[in-house]
């Protein structure tokens, strides 16, 4: 596209290109900050706003932290056939790395590599092939394997002392800027493609109050009804006139979650403690119980199900007029959401602003070449896409932060009555050189 110059650093564009230096550094943040900060204010003030995080958010956080994020090395699915060891780790292999490339994700990641081991199982399964079993085993032998690691990164950043208290509270104030938007406006809606629970930790942190589809307080039970349920209050003194919680956000895990179980053909969220050794041996047969994406199991009524409920939540939220969706840490790899995201900008009203620490191999800007400018903000490269720096200058503070606005509110009026002061001054002066 030619008004963007791909191959630059660092790229920023709001309803213009800017040029950048190559080295952006604390004095260059301070200035683009004055161009940055009132857009994203204005920006996430709209009338609905959405949140899409993707893995770079867990990765920004745990480097952050001195902490190199596990769990997103691809997997080898290992079968001990004696005639044909490897036999099934390179088909299962290759097959993933076509399906990466027909699905535009250019390089094959560990998602890809369990997708296509679970289609290959259900094909032995109709086949009733003799060796369905020893993959089942190696299926939950990895999945296994990826839920260790993912609980790793809890343990690992919650004993990193000061540094992980720091990245915490960078995040805290990263999720804040986003939630706090006035009570009075449709609620902030945060969507991640994360199966860890960083997110929702730094939400309770915060005093963030979370609305997503689980419901009760000892076994909480996934439902697919729509109530839209909120927080209100009552004033003092107040009846009959329930007002807005401030401060409240609407959550959804669009591929699952390592602590969603299934039992009796329910999703139950298990009871796992963020940052604690856990046995995982308990997670008996995670092929079978586990809702991580793309796993489909037994006793449920479609393979799709609940991800399919999950992602018309996802559409519903961004694909309506005044709508603006802020991605951070995704990096345009899932065709499913891709397409979503499409159809949300045909709308002429809508906006989509990009934040990335790189360009995804080339993916967001094969996203980008095919969007309407107009309806684009991009802060790309690793000085916008870090997130301290991202949080320190350019998020806006907390939109109901009511001491800033009544500050900006008192210097107005006294710059407005300036000149009469002044007046009234000289006034004063020219009467006493007069009684002198």
């Amino acid at each position: 596209m030619d008004s963007i110059d791909w191959k630059k650093e660092h790229i920023l564009f709001i309803s213009e290109n800017k040029d950048l230096p190559d080295k952006l550094g604390e004095a260059e943040g301070i200035e683009f900050r004055k161009t940055i900060e009132p857009w994203l204010t204005a920006v996430f003030q709209s009338e609905h706003l959405s949140l899409l995080l993707g893995t770079g958010i867990t990765t920004g956080i745990c480097n952050n932290a001195g902490i190199a994020s596990k769990a997103m090395q691809r997997i080898e699915f290992k079968i001990n056939n004696q005639k044909q060891p490897d036999k099934y780790k390179n088909i299962i292999s290759e097959y993933a790395d076509k399906s990466a490339i027909a699905l535009s994700r250019g390089k094959a990641n560990f998602e890809d590599d369990l997708r296509t081991a679970i289609e290959l199982l259900k094909g032995m399964l109709i086949e009733r092939n003799s060796d369905a079993e020893l993959l089942k085993n190696s299926i939950n032998e990895n999945m296994e394997s990826l839920i260790k690691n993912l609980l790793q990164n809890e343990i690992l950043f919650k004993d990193s002392a000061e540094k992980g208290l720091q990245s915490f509270n960078i995040l805290k104030k990263f999720l804040i800027s986003f939630g706090s938007r006035t009570a009075t406006r449709d609620r902030l809606h945060i969507f991640t493609t994360n199966y860890d629970r960083f997110i929702e930790y730094a939400l309770d942190s915060a005093g963030i109050y979370t609305l997503d589809r689980f419901v009760g307080k000892i076994n909480p039970i996934m439902r697919m009804n729509k109530m839209e349920l909120d927080y209100h209050y009552n004033p003092p003194g107040i009846r009959g006139e329930p007002r807005y919680v401030e401060g409240v956000v609407r959550y959804t895990k669009l591929h699952g979650s390592l602590d969603w179980r299934i039992m009796d053909n329910e999703i139950y969220k298990y009871p796992l403690p963020f940052g604690q050794e856990i046995d995982t041996s308990k997670f008996e047969n995670p092929y079978e119980t586990c809702v991580i994406y793309p796993n489909s199991s037994k006793g449920v009524d479609t393979a799709y199900f609940p991800y399919s409920e999950l992602f018309r939540d996802f559409s519903s939220a961004i694909c309506r007029p005044n709508s603006v969706l802020v991605t951070y840490g995704y990096g345009f790899g899932d065709s499913h959401i891709n397409n979503i995201i499409s159809d949300m900008l045909t709308i002429p009203s809508t906006h989509l602003v990009i934040i990335s620490y790189d360009l995804a191999d080339g993916r967001i800007q094969k996203f980008v070449d095919k969007c309407n400018l107009s309806q684009l903000t991009l802060l790309l490269g690793n000085h916008f896409g870090n997130i301290k720096t991202l949080t320190e200058y350019y998020l806006p503070k907390s939109a109901i932060d009511r001491i800033t606005e009544r500050m900006h509110n008192i210097i107005e009026k006294r710059g407005a009555n300036e000149p009469d002061n002044d007046k009234r001054k000289k006034g004063k002066e020219s009467n006493e050189e007069r009684s002198e």
